[in-house]
């Protein structure tokens, strides 16, 4: 075991005593430190395992939040920064106003720049008791070909089943929906008011449709509308993905217009210019009342991005905070322990010269040193867990290097904090009475 020594290029003042040092080399108590740590390992790695997970704790928090920030980012731009909904709130200004939506609505926003695509639509309006099904309704009281049910594979659109929504082509396109089998009715079918339909993947199952080939019908009472195609998936609006999508045209034909601030309208823009687009829709649509309609803009992505960060990091940044206290108070507790039993040790240091300050800076030392372990290991575990996660997910990783550094920071102040009273209790212990023990 090492003690101070004393400088001996300074001559000690006069009465001082020249064994007794006046200050402590960094390498003695680094290795007088390390020494203490090294004595019983066992215990050392315990009490390092706290600050461990707290520091893992944080670096994998902020780590994984920036990650999914990223990809959140990604997504909104590829899909929620490019829709803009128009609802019609003719009611709310004028009670005997009619459909806000003009009849040639498409047409005028073709000279809007920065539209890919726009429909007007709605939920048809029909009797509760007004069977969908693969075969016609027949007329007696009994379901199935010869009865007045809506044969196999109905449901009632009133009792919990297929809805029918009027689409326009620009409408269905603005879906952006991905064809299982045929294809999409256009502006012929709008125009001509054919009786033609789209049908989800699962609507068609529920029919017993399962190929085009046979040029299969579906029946909305006693109106039949060839299937033109089915659809499997579409990125925006799934709900319609259980429903029958008519032409507009077709729809205002059979069962009239739309009820007041019944419709609403989808538009697919280009990227970067939907809160451009829902300033001049409402005008462009209704230049005599634009307050009719009200154009709803994507939210702001940094909006979106900094409320799932805040909740991401509020919950698990509480939880490393408490992982970190768990390692300080261990590393305290041992500290603290490993003082009591050292006390021997500690009056025979005083007692050849060494004075309370060079004792607690010692225990000071190895304190720190478990919580700048503890860190460092707890840093490269947290980033483990954020390369694993995101190669899972399939995902680009994203720390931000402030992380990295201010990690093992962390946990060596950890543990510079959790040894201030342990080495204060060192240094009171009064030599004689540590050799006495």
């Amino acid at each position: 075991m090492s003690t101070a020594r004393a400088n001996p290029a300074r001559p000690n003042p006069a009465g001082a005593n020249p064994a007794r040092p006046t200050r402590l080399s960094a390498r003695d108590t680094l290795s007088e430190a390390l020494a203490g740590i090294l004595r019983r390992p066992g215990r050392a790695v315990l009490t390092a395992l706290g600050t461990v997970l707290g520091v893992g704790s944080f670096v994998a928090v902020l780590g994984l939040t920036a990650t999914i920030s990223s990809q959140i980012d990604g997504r909104f731009n590829v899909l929620t920064a490019t829709e803009v909904t128009v609802e019609d709130v003719a009611t709310q200004h004028d009670e005997f106003a009619g459909p806000a939506f003009p009849a040639d609505a498409e047409q005028r926003l073709r000279q809007v720049a920065g539209i890919a695509h726009a429909g007007v639509m709605w939920t048809v309006r029909l009797d509760p008791t007004t069977p969908i099904g693969a075969l016609p309704p027949g007329p007696g009281p009994g379901p199935g070909p010869g009865g007045g049910g809506a044969g196999p594979g109905t449901a009632g659109a009133g009792s919990g089943g297929t809805a029918v929504v009027a689409a326009s082509p620009g409408a269905v396109a603005a879906l952006a929906p991905t064809l299982q089998q045929g294809r999409l009715y256009d502006e012929f079918a709008e125009r001509s008011r054919q009786r033609v339909a789209l049908v989800g993947s699962g609507v068609a199952e529920r029919l017993g449709i399962t190929t085009l080939a046979t040029n299969p019908v579906v029946h909305i009472g006693q109106e039949p509308f060839t299937v033109a195609g089915i659809i499997a998936d579409v990125e925006r609006e799934p709900e319609h993905l259980l429903s029958v999508l008519v032409p507009r045209s077709t729809a205002e034909e059979l069962w009239g217009p739309p009820g007041p601030s019944g419709a609403s309208m989808l538009i697919d823009t280009e990227l970067g210019a939907a809160r451009q687009v829902a300033e001049l829709v409402p005008l462009a649509l209704r230049p005599d009342h634009p307050e009719y309609l009200k154009a709803v803009p994507p939210p702001d992505p940094r909006m979106l991005r900094s409320g799932v960060t805040s909740d991401l990091s509020a919950l698990f940044l509480l939880l490393a905070g408490i992982c970190l206290v768990i390692g300080a108070v261990g590393i305290a507790n041992t500290t603290l322990v490993a003082v009591l039993e050292r006390t021997g040790e500690i009056g025979l240091r005083r007692a050849l010269g060494a004075r309370g300050r060079h004792v607690s800076a010692q225990f000071l030392t190895e304190s720190a040193a478990l919580g700048g372990l503890g860190g460092l290991v707890g840093t490269a575990l947290g980033e483990l867990t954020v390369v694993a996660v995101a190669l899972v997910r399939d995902w680009t990783p994203v720390i931000h290097p402030a992380t990295v550094v201010a990690a093992p920071l962390a946990g060596l102040v950890t543990g510079l904090l959790a040894g201030l009273h342990p080495a204060w209790r060192a240094a009171r212990i009064e030599p004689a009475e540590a050799l006495r023990r």
